[in-house]
């Protein structure tokens, strides 16, 4: 009876890969190519991370000399040791929120809109193209435009109000125009201007939130009889909420961190005074008929108090825009925290 031998086991030497004869040095040197490639791109980046490091910690380290509680609810003083970034956080919240109010609607609409419903068309690849272009201009272009456009129409505007105009409120009061203090450099101008710089970075984010949502839901949903903006208002958009809202939130942390465009419309540099006279939550509440003077009133914003501070002669100033510094970072790292956890949670709930 025959037995056929089976194959001797191969050793791990043996399993190796093999270079073909002629390619070996070939081969070879990409691979050491692509190795140093590798180490290049990793040494670029743990230097990077360390400079940045190093730059934190001597921000950390400047400000121990004024960083407390105080800082946050004291506002600008020629004092340094005195000195607080109250009415800087006061006026971001309130450039904020109506930067939201303007660039928020605007920007999602014209996503869904040049996503769901235009039709391509030159026109259409014309404005795509544009806002790729726009999303790199720089802000204090966008500072320029807001000071030609929104600080001359608010100046017009302060000349009206000087008569003795007065409107009616929702009929219930009315209001005498001329009693409500109107400014060219005021909130609703930052505003405008700053969303004028996040909008094309809104609309780019919402587009790609909405193309990252398969077209299979849009098919099943207008198979089941849904119309074109059921489809859209209760299938696309609650898809692609999670990446629209955490590039809205990161377009917002932007506008934090601007300074150039709000120099460039007028906003003050140097200031002890809150927008409406509301520099704490409680007057939001028993006052709240500040409110209606606060996005006429002329403001001043975080980046700009830091501003102030680095170019002032007494080195004492330099821990004061330290602690600015640190406090803007915190207000960053803060709309950051929240665009990564809305992002998680909003995603858990997708069933795709």
């Amino acid at each position: 009876m025959s037995h056929t031998p089976e194959p001797p086991e191969r050793s791990k030497s043996d399993t190796t890969t093999r270079f073909v004869s002629g390619q070996d040095s070939y081969i070879r040197r990409r691979l050491l190519i692509s190795k140093l490639f590798s180490w290049t791109c990793r040494g670029v980046t743990y230097s990077a991370l360390m400079i940045l490091l190093i730059l934190l910690g001597s921000v950390f380290w400047t400000s121990t000399g004024r960083i407390a509680l105080d800082f946050v609810t004291n506002t600008n003083s020629s004092d340094p040791l005195k000195a607080g970034m109250l009415a800087g956080l006061w006026g971001s919240f309130w450039l904020i929120l109506f930067t939201a109010l303007f660039s928020i609607p605007i920007g999602v609409g014209a996503a869904v809109y040049l996503e769901e419903m235009a039709k391509e068309s030159f026109i259409v690849r014309v404005i795509r193209v544009n806002l790729s272009n726009l999303a790199g201009v720089p802000a204090i272009v966008y500072g320029m435009v807001g000071y030609t456009v929104f600080r001359t129409s608010a100046a017009a505007l302060v000349v009206w109000f000087d008569g003795q105009h007065a409107i009616n409120v929702l009929g219930l009061f009315r209001l005498r125009l001329s009693k409500l203090p109107i400014y060219e450099d005021n909130v609703l101008v930052g505003a405008l201007t700053m969303s004028l710089v996040i909008l094309p970075t809104v609309i780019i984010a919402s587009q790609e939130a909405l193309r990252a949502v398969p077209g299979s839901i849009r098919v099943a949903s207008l198979a089941l009889g849904a119309t074109r903006w059921q489809t859209i208002w209760r299938q696309v958009i609650p898809a692609a909420l999670p990446g629209i809202s955490t590039g809205v939130i990161l377009s917002m942390s932007r506008a934090v961190g601007e300074a150039a465009p709000l120099i460039m419309i007028g906003a003050l540099t140097v200031t002890s005074l809150c927008p409406g006279g509301i520099d704490s939550p409680a007057k939001l509440v028993t006052n709240p008929d500040r409110i209606l003077k606060a996005p006429l009133d002329q403001f001043t914003a975080m980046p700009i108090e830091i501003y102030d501070w680095s170019k002032q002669p007494d080195a004492r100033y330099a821990a004061v825009a330290a602690s600015g510094i640190v406090v803007l970072l915190v207000v960053l790292l803060t709309f950051n925290a929240a665009a990564i956890v809305l992002r998680y949670y909003a995603s858990r709930s997708l069933r795709w």
